[in-house]
Parts: C-alpha cells; structure tokens; sequence
C-alpha cells in the first residue's frame, strides 16, 4: 500500500494559484493582479528549487500586504510540503503540524472572504486547493477516513469555481488528477473501490489527455502537472523515456530540488543511460556528503544502488560491493527495510558473501530477505534458491 503515497487522494491535489479567465469583475481579485502574479511565480520558482527562505521572504511581502487573504497562507503551506517531499515517509512531525496549520488558516481566512461574498471565486479555489493538499497528506499518513473527507471537499469546491471561470489549463489539472486516479484505484486496489462510491465517476484517459494540456500550456499548475506525468509514464504506463524527458526538463529547470533530482537519476537508469545515471548519482552522493539542503538517506540509497548495479555489470565487485553495502547502510538508518533496493543490495551481497566463502554472512542476508518479503515474491524465490547453493558449497 505504501505506493499509495503518490497516488490515493493525491489525485486532488492540485496548486489553484492562477484563476485566469474568470467571469467576474477581476479588478478586485488578488490573484488576477499581473504584478502580483510575477511575485508569485518567482517564489514559486524558488520553492521548487529548494530555496525556501528566498521564497518566503516574498511570500512575507503578501501576508503583510494582505493579512486577510489566504494567498500567503496557502503559499507557506506549500513550502512546507516540498521540505518534507525528499522523505514523506519520514517526515518531522512539526513539519507535518505546520503544514495542516497553514492549510487550515488558507480554509479559515477563504470563509472568511465567502462571508464577505457569497460567490468569491478565489475563496473557491483557495478551498479546493487547501483540502486536496490535505486530503494528499492524510493519505500519505494512511488516514483513510480523513482523507475521504477532504478530497470530498476538494471536489465540492472544485465544482464551485467552475461557476466562475472558463476551462483552462490552470482548472484542468484538478480536473486530470481526479479523472485518471480515481479509475486507477479502482483497476489497482479493490480494497479501496468502497471508498470511490463517494466520488464521481472518472475517466482515465481524459484525465492523462487533461495533464499533458496542463503540463505544456499552464502558468502556475504546470511543474506540479509534470510531477505527476513523470510518475504516472514511468510507474503505470511503463513509458520510460517520455518519463525520463519530463525528469531531465524539471531537474534542469530546478537543479537544486533532491526529488527531481534523484527521479531524473532512476530514469536514467531505467532507460539504461547507465554512464549518465552514474555521473548524477555521484552528484547526488557529493551532495549528501556536503549536507545540501534536501539530500538524505532516500536520495543516497538511490545513487549508490545505481553505482552499485554499474560496476556490477563492469564485473568490478569491489566498488559494487562498497556501495551495496552504501545501499544497506542508508536504508538502515531510516528502517526502510521493505524497499526493493535494499532487498536487491542484500542478495548480491549475499552472493559475493558466498564467492568469498563467507556462508553466514550470506545466510544471514538471505534471512532478511525473506523476513522482509512474502514467499511468492521473486526475489524471495531467488533468495531461497541461493540458500540452496550455499548449502551444497560448504
């Protein structure tokens, strides 16, 4: 279930920053200001880039300017997602309390404005926006019941701001995440296909048609459109050089960013550009070493595993060997035990183990893995099989 992470109510999800095209008299609206927009999108850039107090500082501006709007809350809510985007899985908990803080200050303050104004279309999206968001981290935290909720919210003021606005790429991207995740539980995880009652039906491939739209032609939405286009290419539809396009365009736009950054290395890798992968994965590794902001255990076991794998394939075991044992030592330290790349890291060293006659080293990492997997797994097959061989050997 943990690859919910990106998917479940994420689908709600969407950065309602821009309103262009609505209806109304937009001379009195905040976010249809153009000065005020650019403001906006030179933070936004800086947040992605993992500038976070340069973005802030502008995000400052527009509390203090406008104290009672939920701009700047929504804003600093966002920040603080992406501080705990390079390891949601283990996240600091006041981070997480800041976040839900934020986002229900963006709630409190856009009632406000509907109290104001009955059919304030930027308490709308400010609504829509701050419920998908959490609604994504209720997900994350596996609280079903909470994220249901919300993402009903989200949906409901969604609907709402149509009433206002004409389609565009901006409204489209909420639009595209709900459409294509909502069938994609249901194809992928019946356990949750109850859950999907309390939700209009979706349209999966609309939904993909609707991101690529947001993800080429938006303003504001677009980096969070290809955030999802590169999961949805490289995970569901297994296309891994368009995947990869999208991660080599985001990763060079926002070079500072540890998720885009190790994504753009794992594409790489995947397309089989191995020389390429490695010389990022040493980047990434320099990076962690020099206590870059964002650079962690997740982004180090990505690099050394595909070092790792490389030098394998050179049949040079010593330096696959020492970062294999990088793979172990990362994971380790964030018990992550369950990741695929730890498995993998074990029972290679489990055979290097047995070509140096080190039999119980090896059985031992044969016993993670198969404490760590179910039986019908296939590296927990393969895990047996080499006990197997061990056993003739000694």
């Amino acid at each position: 279930m943990r690859s919910l992470r990106h998917l479940l109510i994420g689908f709600l999800l969407f950065a309602s920053f821009a309103v262009k095209g609505m209806q109304s008299d937009s001379s009195k609206y905040l976010l249809l200001d153009f000065a005020l927009q650019l403001e906006i999108t030179d933070a936004v850039d800086e947040m992605y880039n993992f500038n976070f107090r340069k973005a802030e500082v502008e995000f400052a501006w527009i509390k203090y300017n406008y104290p009672e709007h939920p701009l700047s809350y929504f804003l600093y809510g966002i920040s603080t997602w992406w501080q705990m985007m390079p390891n949601l899985e283990d996240r600091s908990e006041i981070l997480g309390e800041e976040f839900l803080a934020y986002m229900d200050t963006t709630i409190n303050k856009a009632e406000e404005l509907l109290e104001v104004e009955e059919d304030n279309p930027e308490a709308y999206f400010f609504l829509a926006g701050a419920y998908g968001f959490k609604g994504r981290y209720y997900s994350d935290n596996k609280n079903w019941s909470k994220s249901t909720n919300t993402g009903r919210l989200a949906l409901k003021y969604l609907e709402r701001s149509r009433e206002f606005t004409d389609i565009s790429p901006e409204i489209l991207f909420g639009d595209g995440l709900f459409n294509y995740y909502s069938i994609y539980i249901k194809e992928n995880y019946p356990l949750l296909r109850p859950v999907l009652v309390f939700f209009p039906k979706g349209d999966k491939e609309l939904g993909l048609q609707q991101l690529e739209e947001v993800a080429t032609n938006a303003f504001y939405t677009r980096v969070e459109a290809i955030y999802f286009l590169m999961r949805i290419k490289a995970f569901d539809l297994n296309q891994t050089f368009d995947a990869l396009r999208l991660s080599e365009y985001i990763y060079n736009k926002y070079p500072n960013n540890p998720y885009f950054h190790r994504f753009y290395a794992r594409m790489l890798y995947q397309a089989g550009q191995y020389s390429q992968a490695a010389d990022v994965s040493f980047e990434i590794l320099e990076r962690l070493d020099n206590n870059q902001l964002g650079y962690e255990a997740i982004s180090g076991r990505y690099a050394s595993f595909f070092l790792a794998s490389l030098y394998r394939s050179q049949n040079n075991d010593i330096e696959a060997e020492r970062y294999y044992k990088s793979v172990i030592d990362f994971t380790e330290s964030i018990e992550q035990e369950e990741s695929g790349y730890y498995l993998n890291a074990q029972f290679y060293l489990a055979k290097y183990d047995m070509a140096s006659e080190s039999y119980e080293s090896a059985l031992e990492r044969i016993d993670i893995i198969r404490d760590n997997t179910k039986r019908r797994d296939a590296i927990n097959k393969e895990a047996r099989k080499l006990k197997k061989e061990i056993r003739k050997s000694r």
